[in-house]
């Protein structure tokens, strides 16, 4: 059985030409080159970036079609807390963080090691509709021993 993974997720934005520029700038960088344009169920546009290959994740951005939410964006309320994007290395975690700093962005927190799990290093901030980000680096597990190996604590 293959493994399961998120598909996508769809975040509604104030204005979409704003966020498609925030977004685009902090993503392309890492990776993220694909740009694909739909429109939604009420004939809206709605842009899909990702990274390219097959069975890959993607951020989409719609703007907003109704004024039912105040802003900025609550992540305390029903919805969604923070969304969280993998990059490759500790160094890209760095680079993208100065560039928002350069843009303006609000950081909340970092970049730097958190105790979440082992070597987990991250920055955390906002998106121009005030939505929680976080950019994070965690090293490969170590592969497992290798089958009829004894560890250091086993004894026979």
């Amino acid at each position: 059985m293959p493994a399961t993974k998120l598909s996508h997720v769809d975040l509604v934005v104030s204005s979409l030409e704003r966020s498609l520029a925030f977004y685009r700038g902090l993503l392309q960088p890492i990776g993220w080159i694909g740009l694909r344009e739909i429109r939604g169920e009420r004939g809206e546009r709605v842009c899909y970036l990702s990274v390219p290959g097959t069975g890959v994740a993607a951020l989409g951005l719609r703007e907003k079609r109704s004024d039912a939410h105040p802003l900025p964006y609550e992540r305390y309320a029903v919805g969604m807390h923070h969304l969280c994007i993998d990059v490759p290395s500790r160094a890209a975690v760095d680079e993208r963080a100065g560039w928002l700093a350069a843009e303006g962005a609000a950081i909340e927190s970092g970049p730097r090691e958190y105790e979440y799990t082992p070597g987990y290093y991250a920055v955390f901030f906002y998106d121009p509709d005030g939505i929680k980000l976080e950019l994070l680096h965690r090293p490969a597990p170590a592969p497992p021993a290798a089958a009829g190996a004894l560890g250091a604590s086993e004894t026979r």
